[in-house]
């Protein structure tokens, strides 16, 4: 047996101050929560404005290479695209939203601003192809960070939603019914022994008048 459920004060406080403790608890949970999804919706509707522009700028970039194909020859094309460099400059930090870590990508754009291939015998079609994919490649690293958020703070909404239901619908419940459990019994105890006491009071008075 539990001994804190024994009807003692001592216990009674204790009862009491672990109700307290976990109805501030489902407060923060429920806090916690609800800003949580708010976050998450502002991502999915940021994921959503970025993967119609990334459709959009993957159509353009690809009617430019092939314009540029038809002009300068494919062959030559890839002649070209050996020149670009490998990516290197990606670097992954992250950011706390409510002790969920969220992923923060950044990459060196100035890269990306200056042509990898000479302007001799190149057409305009192979500069707007290469500026289509570089934007491709932005909005695609925009996009891997905030699905990667959007998962991280689903999953930690998940859980946060756990222990809310956990605390409003076990935790709570049990140390209501146990502080009213333990009230109750004091009060018992208390009126046992004030009829105890009037008894032995009324029990002395009548031992002294037949006296």
């Amino acid at each position: 047996m539990d001994l804190n459920t024994f009807p003692t004060k001592g216990n009674l406080i204790l009862a009491k101050n672990s109700l307290v403790f976990s109805k501030q608890g489902y407060e923060l949970m429920d806090k916690k929560r609800n800003i949580l999804i708010r976050e998450l919706m502002e991502l999915i509707d940021s994921a959503k404005d970025i993967q119609a522009e990334l459709d959009e700028t993957f159509s353009a970039a690809y009617r430019a290479l092939q314009k540029a194909n038809i002009e300068m020859g494919i062959y030559n094309v890839e002649e070209l695209s050996h020149a670009i460099p490998e990516e290197n400059s990606i670097r992954i930090k992250t950011r706390s939203i409510m002790g969920t870590e969220i992923p923060l990508v950044e990459y060196d754009e100035k890269k990306d601003t200056t042509p990898s291939y000479g302007f001799y015998d190149t057409r305009l079609s192979l500069d707007e192809a290469c500026k289509h994919f570089n934007k491709v490649k932005e909005l695609t690293i925009r996009l891997s960070m905030i699905e990667n958020a959007a998962y991280r703070l689903a999953t930690n909404i998940k859980k946060t939603q756990k222990r809310a239901n956990a605390l409003k619908n076990i935790t709570i419940p049990y140390y209501s019914t146990l502080t009213v459990t333990i009230a109750n019994a004091l009060e018992e105890k208390e009126r046992e022994e004030f009829t105890r006491l009037k008894v032995i009071k009324s029990t002395k008075e009548n031992k002294k008048s037949r006296k």
